[in-house]
């Protein structure tokens, strides 16, 4: 099974409730700010001003509001009022909805908010060590208050969390083209086979896959966008390879290569290691393409769409080319 790895906690939402169009809620809810200003002034008229109505039209809405309740939720005492208790009962329940949905409209403008709203930006592992970084610390100086969910897992579930509003940009290779999706080249990646630092062919500068037919190889699970190009490249190479462990990270397949568990297909290393040697592959395809892509059919929220310009702008910048 596969699990990607969310670099901020989130909880699971409850499932909401669904309102009919002829539910108690739904045919209320326009009235509860009037009753609510009715009860907390005491009167109707001046209530009626507060809220810049017609003092006829709010004594109405509120009768209605009685009515659909079935239930006399102010005393009239003269142009005073009195919450009866039921009423007291009732604008309980009101003061605390009325206090969500101000909560609500309060995170929901936040989250729009260029300067200090929220991010879901998904990223390969392999992005993590270096490019992602940087993009982090940089973006963040010029917009200090914007917040990051930040999302490693593979590219196909990248692009299906893109498509349900759970991403709202990713980093992934190979690029996508699909209609509902938008994406911009972000650089390429010659691959290498890294080998044992005492391979037989570890002094070599340039090989040919065919020339480790007989090795056994350590590769990352099927569905990577890496695994597909890995398996066309054996396809290329005209044999089937003798796999020894299935993982989702380039780091830990480059420990198993250095622990003599085979060898291995990967982008080269951010960080050069002592105990294995990265050769060139002579095949043209031993390439990858890195792309950005976000939702065609989903305009991205101002936060986000101030850091897509952002990633696009320091492309030729970051350490996605070899």
């Amino acid at each position: 099974m596969r699990h990607h790895r969310s670099l901020e906690p989130t909880s699971l939402p409850t499932e909401p409730a669904e309102l009919s169009p002829r539910s108690p809620a739904a045919l209320l809810s326009p009235l509860l700010a009037q009753f609510a200003a009715v009860a907390r002034q005491e009167h109707v008229t001046r209530a009626a001003a507060e809220l810049a109505m017609p003092q006829p039209t709010l004594s109405r809405a509120v009768a209605r509001l009685e009515s659909e309740l079935g239930v006399a939720l102010l005393s009239r005492e003269g142009r005073a009022v009195r919450l009866t208790r039921a009423g007291r009962v009732f604008l309980a329940s009101v003061e605390r909805s009325l206090a969500e949905l101000e909560r609500g409209v309060d995170a929901a403008r936040a989250e729009a908010d260029p300067m200090g709203g929220r991010v879901a930006f998904g990223f390969l592992h392999t992005m993590g060590t270096e490019a992602v970084p940087m993009l982090l610390r940089g973006f963040r100086a010029e917009f200090p208050r914007v917040r990051f969910q930040l999302v490693q897992d593979y590219g196909e579930a990248m692009l299906d969390r893109l498509r349900e509003g759970e991403l709202d940009l990713c980093l992934l290779s190979p690029r996508p083209e699909l209609p509902d999706l938008t994406s911009r080249r972000m650089g390429e990646q010659r691959l290498r086979l890294v080998v044992p630092a005492e391979h037989r062919l570890a002094g070599r500068r340039r090989v040919r896959l065919e020339e480790f037919a007989e090795d056994t190889f350590v590769t990352l699970v099927p569905g990577y966008g890496m695994r597909r190009i890995t398996d066309s490249l054996w396809a290329e190479a005209g044999f089937t390879p003798r796999i020894s462990f299935e993982g989702e990270e380039a780091e830990t397949l480059r420990g198993l290569v250095a622990a003599g568990l085979g060898v291995a297909v990967l982008p080269p290393a951010s960080v050069p290691r002592s105990d294995v040697v990265e050769l060139a592959l002579t095949s043209a395809a031993a390439r990858r393409e890195l792309a950005l892509a976000w939702s065609s059919v989903r305009p991205l929220p101002p936060p986000a769409e101030a850091f897509r310009d952002y990633v696009l702008s320091e492309k030729d910048h970051l350490p996605l080319h070899s």
